[in-house]
Formats: C-alpha cells, sequence, structure tokens
C-alpha cells in the first residue's frame, strides 16, 4: 500500500513507519494549588482525554529529575473517593466549573 509522505516517519532505529490515527477529541488539563495560597502545591498535573466517543483517560503528568522529561501514568479506572460530578477551579474567572463541559 502506498502513502502520502507527509504521513511516513522514521523510528530511532531507522524503521520506517506510517502516523496513524489513534483517536481525536478534547482534552483538560489540571494543576494542583495550595488552597491558602493558590501557589503550586506539587509539579504533577493530570490530563484528562475524551475521545469522539466520549470515552476519558486519565494521566498524571510527572515532571522527573532531569527537568526535560515527564513520566506519564494512567490515573485509576474506578475511584470511590471520587465526587460524583467533579468541578476544577477556573482561576481566570474565580469560580468552579464543570471538570469537562
Amino acid at each position: 500500500m502506498e502513502f502520502p509522505p507527509e504521513v511516513l516517519t522514521r523510528s530511532k532505529a531507522g524503521k520506517l513507519e506510517v502516523r496513524a490515527l489513534d483517536s481525536r477529541g478534547k482534552f483538560l488539563m489540571c494543576k494542583y494549588l495550595d488552597p491558602k495560597t493558590l501557589k503550586l502545591a506539587d509539579k504533577k498535573r493530570k490530563i484528562i482525554l475524551v475521545d469522539e466517543e466520549g470515552r476519558r483517560r486519565e494521566f498524571f503528568i510527572i515532571p522527573l529529575k532531569d527537568g526535560r522529561r515527564y513520566l506519564m501514568i494512567e490515573g485509576e479506572k474506578e475511584d470511590a473517593a471520587k465526587p460524583e460530578n467533579p468541578m476544577v477551579w477556573n482561576e481566570k474567572k474565580g469560580k468552579a466549573e464543570p471538570l469537562l463541559e
């Protein structure tokens, strides 16, 4: 099968690969703040990905010591401690909003 050159790429090992669409969607990235100071409480972030079919995946993004690379860890699938309708604080608007609209 032939592919347009724009979708072809080479791996670090030099192997030719096709860059193929896995899914599309929207995302939300959260940071964690100290509630008293509103300064960063932690360097980690959470990214929530939602594909076109509404499937949701959550990952924690943790910076490594070298400051240039990150570790992504998938969040728990089912967590009884999670609120039914989680919200996120919007610093620009100064109010809570639904996690995903």
